[in-house]
């Protein structure tokens, strides 16, 4: 049993972009996709797609690297541990890098960028923070 699937998400995020792989396979959950669908919008990856796989389902995410083959992904890290949950209101989230990184944000209204909880007014935990 995985303590924390979030936090193997993201490494295994950061492991493939490390060695520039075009897929990344995940087990999916509710959550993961919501973390892929905030990624998606925010320009982070392409795309990611739900595939058929025994005992569980797969998420295929297709990483994003520039022209010249630079990594868009530069830092993708947990915030909010299972020892140590970090939750934080709309007011008190700063932009991460000047505007350029983003931190992802599980809500009432489902996973969403600091960007977009702070247009809506609204708080929650902080799962990770990309740059």
């Amino acid at each position: 049993m995985m303590t924390d699937p979030i936090a193997d998400m993201l490494t295994r995020i950061r492991n493939a972009v490390r060695v520039e792989r075009r897929f990344v396979d995940i087990p999916a959950s509710r959550v993961k996709r919501g973390v892929a669908d905030v990624l998606k919008r925010e320009g982070f990856i392409w795309d990611w797609k739900d595939v058929e796989a025994e005992p569980t389902g797969l998420l295929r995410i297709e990483l994003k690297y520039g022209p010249n083959g630079e990594r868009v992904i530069q830092t993708i890290k947990r915030v909010s541990k299972p020892g140590r949950r970090r939750y934080s209101g709309s007011r008190e989230l700063k932009p991460v890098l000047g505007g350029l990184g983003i931190r992802i944000i599980s809500t009432s209204r489902g996973v969403i960028s600091d960007r977009e909880a702070r247009r809506d007014n609204v708080g929650g935990e902080v799962l990770a923070e990309v740059a």
